[in-house]
């Protein structure tokens, strides 16, 4: 074993993945019910993976972005999703609530943004954004520090 070899934190701790995998899916499903789709939930799974830099969950949410219907060209737009008309208001807000917990920018801009979406947003669907992107930054986190590799495809 090499010091530069991956340490797989999921591997490693499996009852603590497995806890993260069962969060991770009440969070999906609090989104759903509160009204999120599932391209939308994906989108902001891309969107906090972009910001992130995590390479392994932005092949694996992009495919299941595509999966659910969204189009190439929302995705490939997604880091600039601000400067098109492409999305709706409730993705707009949606997109800002989980760009505001990826970033946790200063108080006055994070407090400005969260209002924002708080007027388009349910307070269920305001909670379930929060709480995807609380879910996704771990699994960016454990996938990173893991070293997770994108293998190539064929498609």
């Amino acid at each position: 074993m090499s010091l530069s070899d991956p340490f797989f934190l999921d591997k490693s701790d499996a009852e603590s993945w497995k806890a993260l995998n069962a969060f991770s899916l009440k969070v999906k499903a609090a989104g759903t019910a509160a009204g999120l789709d599932f391209g939308l939930i994906e989108l902001l799974n891309v969107r906090i993976s972009q910001i992130n830099g995590c390479a392994f969950c932005l092949d694996m949410h992009v495919r299941q972005a595509l999966e659910a219907g969204e189009s190439t060209q929302r995705i490939a737009v997604l880091s600039s999703w601000r400067e098109t008309t492409l999305f709706s208001d409730l993705e707009s807000a949606a997109l800002s609530v989980a760009e505001a917990a990826t970033t946790l920018p200063d108080s006055e801009t994070r407090v400005a943004e969260l209002a924002a979406s708080r007027l388009v947003l349910s307070d269920e669907q305001f909670s379930a954004v929060q709480w995807i992107a609380i879910a996704m930054n771990a699994f960016n986190r454990v996938s990173i520090l893991s070293q997770h590799p994108v293998r190539a495809r064929k498609n």
